[in-house]
């Protein structure tokens, strides 16, 4: 059974953004840059909220999108639950929130960072059908070319696994 029936023509209007606690600049960019904001817009995307982290350049939304957008805070839980795709950092932290939260998910990688666990991680959580995953350069690309709909749910927490791997080591 797959989780994601929403398809970009339908009523989806809310994007939500994050960069989680690093700087990555050039994911806020390419999100607000003009001519993403007008693909997102054909898909039906009318309001866009950012986590923004330390980025300082003027946002400015094009006609028919509204941008809200904040540094950092507590809990970004209110804003995944809000929307109907997030685009995030491809943080493990982040994507497994987002994940939990039942959102269509876009990794995007930041491909400056050095040894970049990012990078196996979005690919092997892409490999398995459940996100997208993106660079900031091929973001635009990824989202004309989605498919929300074949995404698989992921798989819910199993409680009794940290339990049973430590009966199954206490009786050894």
């Amino acid at each position: 059974t797959l989780l994601y029936t929403i398809k970009f023509e339908d009523t989806m209007s809310r994007v939500f953004v994050t960069v989680g606690t690093t700087s990555f600049d050039k994911l806020i960019s390419t999100v607000t840059s003009g001519s993403l904001q007008e693909d997102l817009l054909e898909r039906g995307f009318t309001h866009i909220t950012a986590q923004v982290g330390r980025y300082q350049e003027l946002i400015s939304p094009v006609t028919g999108m509204t941008i809200r957008h904040f540094d950092y805070s507590s809990s970004i839980q209110n804003e995944i639950k809000a929307a109907d795709l997030v685009i995030a950092h491809a943080g493990a932290g982040t994507a497994l929130e987002v994940l939990r939260a039942g959102k269509p998910l876009v990794c995007v990688i930041n491909d400056d960072l050095m040894d970049n666990h990012q990078t196996e991680l979005a690919d092997e959580l892409s490999r398995s059908g459940h996100v997208l995953s993106a660079t900031p350069s091929s973001l635009a690309q990824v989202l004309r070319e989605a498919s929300l709909e074949e995404l698989k749910p992921f798989p819910p927490v199993d409680h009794h696994v940290f339990k049973n791997f430590i009966d199954s080591i206490a009786v050894s």
